[in-house]
C-alpha cells in the first residue's frame, strides 16, 4: 500500500512501486486549477504516478487531460503528459510483466497464450500515430451534451512499438468464416451490472498489418495508465478501440453485439455524421476514423501581442490516415487565407506540424487554421452536432489583440 504522501512524492515511480491497494489521489486534494475555455470549465491539476500535473476530470476511474500548452513543444506527446481515459474503475495496479499473458482464442486453429517475453521476440514494427478520445473537445458543443466535458487535450501523438495483430492472428491460424475480432483488457467493472469493456474490429481491418499490440511508447515501456504492459493500437481510429492492458483476443464468426459496440460509441449514419440539435439520428454506426483537424498551439486565446512584430504562428494537423495535404491560416477571421509551411512528415497517422510568419496590425484579430487531407476532406466552417458529443473538427479560432 502506498499512502497519498508517498504517492505524490514518488509520482514518477516505476511500475514495480505501484501496489495493488494503492488509492488514486482525490481531485479535491489539489489547489492548482486550469480553466478550460467554456462554461464551468475550471478543473483541478492533479498528479499521478508517471505523470506530470494533468487536468483532472474524474478520479474513479481516472480521466486526465493533457494541458494544451504541451502540444506546442513538438509533434510527439511525452509519455508523462499523455492523456488518460478509463471506463471501468477497477484499474489493474499489480501487473507482473513476467507473469502476464495475452490469450488468443475463438475461431482459430490453435488457441494460444503468449507471454510478454514471447511477444517481444517476434518481429517488431513501429508507427507514429495519434490516439484521440472520441469525446475530445466535447465541452465546446452547443447545445451542450452529456458526457465528460473535455477541452482539446484528450489526444496525443506517440511512436508505438510492438507486433502486428496480423502476425499474432496468423500464429493462431484464423479459421474460415471469421467476421470480427474482439479485445478485452485487465481493467474491470466494480459491479456485475456494468458491462465489461470489450471492443471489436472487422477481421480484414484486424489483419491489415497496421493494427498492432504495443508494448513500448516513445522508446519506453507503456506507462501504467496508458495500458502497461500491452495495449491495442488502431491507427486512425478513435481511442475507444485502443484497449489497454490487453490480455484477451477472440476471433468470432458473427458481429459482436456487446454494449460498447452495439449501444455506446455510435454516430449518425449519414454523410456528416451529424443531426440537428434536439433530434435523433434515423440510424447509427460505430464510431470509426478521425475527422481532419488542425490547431494553433503557439498563441493562446486572449493573448496580447506586439503590433507589427514578426510572429511565427505554429501548430499541427492530423486526420484518419490519408495524411495532411495542406494547412491554411487566416488572420482576419476567415476573409483571406495563406498557406502555411508543413513540417516533417512522421507518417500518415501522425500530427503534422505547420508554421507561418505573420505581422499583425494594431487591433483585434481572429486567427483561424484550416487543414485539408490528402483525401480531400477539409474542416467545416461551422461546428457539426450530434448527441454524443463526438467528431468535433470545426475550423478553430484564436482571438488575440495586437498593440
Amino acid at each position: 500500500m502506498i499512502d497519498r504522501r508517498t504517492l505524490l512524492r514518488n509520482s514518477g515511480a516505476a511500475i514495480a512501486a505501484l501496489g495493488a491497494g494503492m488509492a488514486f489521489p482525490s481531485l479535491r486534494a489539489f489547489a492548482a486549477t486550469a480553466a478550460l475555455p467554456f462554461d464551468n470549465g475550471e478543473r483541478p491539476l492533479v498528479k499521478y504516478p508517471q505523470k506530470r500535473p494533468m487536468i483532472g476530470l474524474t478520479s474513479r476511474p481516472p480521466q486526465l487531460e493533457t494541458p494544451f500548452s504541451v502540444f506546442n513543444k513538438g509533434p510527439i506527446t511525452p509519455n508523462d503528459a499523455f492523456f488518460v481515459r478509463y471506463h471501468l474503475a477497477q484499474v489493474p495496479l499489480d501487473i507482473d510483466p513476467d507473469k502476464f499473458t495475452v490469450e488468443i482464442k475463438g475461431k482459430v486453429d490453435t488457441p494460444v497464450k503468449l507471454s510478454l517475453a514471447e511477444i517481444k521476440k517476434m518481429p517488431a514494427i513501429d508507427i507514429v500515430a495519434v490516439n484521440q478520445c472520441s469525446g475530445n473537445s466535447r465541452g465546446f458543443f452547443n447545445p451542450r451534451v452529456a458526457g465528460g466535458q473535455l477541452g482539446n487535450g484528450a489526444m496525443g501523438n506517440a511512436r508505438w512499438k510492438g507486433v502486428s495483430l496480423k502476425s499474432i492472428l496468423d500464429r493462431a491460424g484464423v479459421q474460415s468464416g471469421a467476421r470480427q475480432v474482439t479485445f478485452n483488457g485487465m481493467d474491470g467493472p466494480v459491479t456485475d451490472k456494468t458491462p465489461d469493456f470489450i471492443k471489436a474490429l472487422d477481421i480484414d481491418h484486424a489483419r491489415d498489418g497496421e493494427v498492432m499490440l504495443a508494448y513500448a511508447m516513445n522508446g519506453a515501456d507503456l506507462p501504467l495508465l496508458n495500458g502497461f504492459p500491452l495495449r491495442l493500437v488502431v491507427p486512425g481510429y478513435y481511442g475507444t478501440y485502443w484497449v489497454k492492458h490487453l490480455n484477451e483476443i477472440t476471433v468470432i464468426d458473427n458481429v459482436f453485439d456487446g454494449f460498447w459496440m452495439k449501444t455506446a460509441y455510435r454516430i449518425p449514419d449519414n454523410d456528416c455524421n451529424c443531426v440537428e440539435p434536439g433530434t435523433a439520428p434515423k440510424a447509427t454506426v460505430p464510431i470509426n476514423r478521425f475527422k481532419v483537424r488542425s490547431f494553433i498551439t503557439s498563441v493562446a486565446d486572449g493573448a496580447k501581442l506586439k503590433a507589427r512584430a514578426r510572429i511565427t504562428l505554429k501548430g499541427f494537423a492530423f486526420d484518419g490516415g490519408k495524411g495532411i495535404k495542406d494547412v491554411a491560416v487566416s488572420t482576419d477571421g476567415g476573409k483571406t487565407w495563406a498557406q502555411a509551411r508543413l513540417g516533417k512528415d512522421l507518417g500518415k497517422y501522425s500530427f503534422r506540424e505547420w508554421r507561418m510568419p505573420v505581422r499583425l496590425a494594431a487591433g483585434a484579430h481572429e486567427l483561424k487554421v484550416r487543414a485539408t487531407s490528402n483525401g480531400g476532406e477539409a474542416q467545416p466552417t461551422e461546428p457539426l452536432w450530434n448527441g454524443a458529443g463526438y467528431l468535433r473538427n470545426v475550423i478553430e479560432t484564436v482571438r488575440v489583440t495586437a498593440a
